[in-house]
Formats: structure tokens, sequence, C-alpha cells
């Protein structure tokens, strides 16, 4: 496996070995001793998926301590543009965001620590998307920022995806106060 970093610290982009042949292909996609000799130290406790159509947006979502959440993305089947924006208020790149196209056919996953909001945004329709957490979900923990907030400026390529409703009444960036 490859350990990329990116422009905002902690974010990990992880493109794994992928062995094909005419049978298919193989990789492993997570491997805790290569993770903790590459700084990446969590205990997943929890692994999500979700099944979404073509121009699907969910997010930006967080949770706040002592119930904040790190996140292994990767998706199973067809595309996303997958977002992180820092939200420790202590951090250079604090409000900064960061974009990666995840989809099945270049395996790439990506890593996002506790203290950063995360969304995405389906290309492609019957797209599954899967997670895993190194903490459990906890409803009364859970908190959004606007996927479309002037402050962040994140680029999506899209003005009208389909939201639901909390994601469509999430707090603007600079109402927000961070607990990171």
């Amino acid at each position: 496996m490859e350990f990329i970093d990116v422009e905002i610290e902690g974010l990990v982009i992880i493109e794994p070995n992928v062995f094909e042949d005419g049978r298919g292909y193989f990789y492993e996609s997570y491997n805790k001793d290569e993770f903790d000799e590459n700084g990446i130290i969590d205990v997943f406790v929890q692994d999500n998926q979700s099944l979404s159509q073509k121009n699907v947006l969910r997010g930006l979502h967080f949770q706040k301590p002592p119930f904040s959440q790190s996140k292994l993305i990767r998706v199973v089947q067809g595309i996303v543009l997958d977002i992180a924006v820092d939200l420790r208020k202590n951090s250079k790149t604090y409000g900064k965001y960061c974009s990666v196209e995840l989809s099945a056919s270049n395996k790439k996953m990506f890593y996002i620590p506790e203290g950063f909001a995360h969304g995405f945004l389906t290309l492609e329709d019957d797209t599954i998307f899967s997670y895993k957490c190194n903490n459990f979900y906890n409803a009364a923990s859970e908190d959004a920022i606007l996927w479309n907030d002037k402050n962040l400026n994140i680029y999506w390529g899209i003005d009208h995806p389909i939201l639901s409703e909390k994601d469509k009444k999430a707090q603007n960036f600079n109402q927000y106060v961070s607990p990171f």
C-alpha cells in the first residue's frame, strides 16, 4: 500500500496494491500493522455502508467530542467526490478542505482523522460507499455544516444535488464554534 499525505495535515490517501488477472482482482483494503507503521493507529469499531443514486450529496457531517470519529473510506461500486473540511481550530488549515475522487475502479481509500467534517457527492447511480469508524455513532453528538457554505467555497461541480432535509438545514461555517 502507498500512503500519500495531502496538503492538510492528518488526511491520507491510501492506494492499495492491486493484483489483477483474467479472473478479476485482489487487494488488501486494511492491514493494521501497515496502517500503524504509517501513523494511522486507530482501532476501528464500526463499519457503515450506504447506497446512493447519482447526484446525492451527503454531508458535511461530523460528531462532536467525546464521540468524534476518524474514518477510513472507500467506494465499493460507483464513484464519489469525497470532501473533508478541517474543523481543528488551532490548525493552520482550519476551514480548508481537501477533495478526492474515490471509485470502485481506482480503489483509493481516504483516511480522515477526528476533527474534520465529511461529505460526498455520488457521480454514478447505485454507488456503494463504505467506511470504518474508530468510535460508535452517537445521535446526540451528530452535527453538520452546510454543504455549499460560501465561507468554505467548496467546488462540488453541481448546483442542485439531492439532499436530505437535515443537510438542507445545516449550520453555516461562520456560526460554527469548534470543539476540536
